[in-house]
């Protein structure tokens, strides 16, 4: 069973279990992810297909953001709250993406 992380990965992509690592299709647009770029960063899912996810990042600490195509290991699920992606919209379900 997956161990979905609630604050920041502390894991490198290539140290996380591949059991817990969600297929990059189970993903939908809205989930609030952490994605893996010079460190975690949270995110917003925008699209997702078989092989990557499309994501909206905070790449810094600025209140900017970043679009970026990334595999499934590169992306976890994520439970904080982001004040500058999370009230981009409204997001009906909060989920957690099934690993294979």
């Amino acid at each position: 069973m997956p161990n979905w992380l609630t604050s920041t990965p502390t894991l490198t992509p290539p140290q996380r279990d591949p059991a817990d690592v969600a297929p990059a299709e189970s993903y939908r647009p809205a989930d609030p992810v952490w994605v893996y770029r010079d460190g975690w960063r949270a995110g917003v899912i925008e699209a997702a297909s078989p092989r990557a996810v499309t994501v909206t990042y905070r790449p810094g600490a600025h209140r900017g953001t970043g679009v970026d195509t990334f595999t499934a290991p590169y992306v976890t699920s994520r439970d904080d709250d982001d004040p500058t992606l999370d009230h981009r919209g409204l997001r009906l379900v909060r989920r957690k993406p099934i690993a294979s």
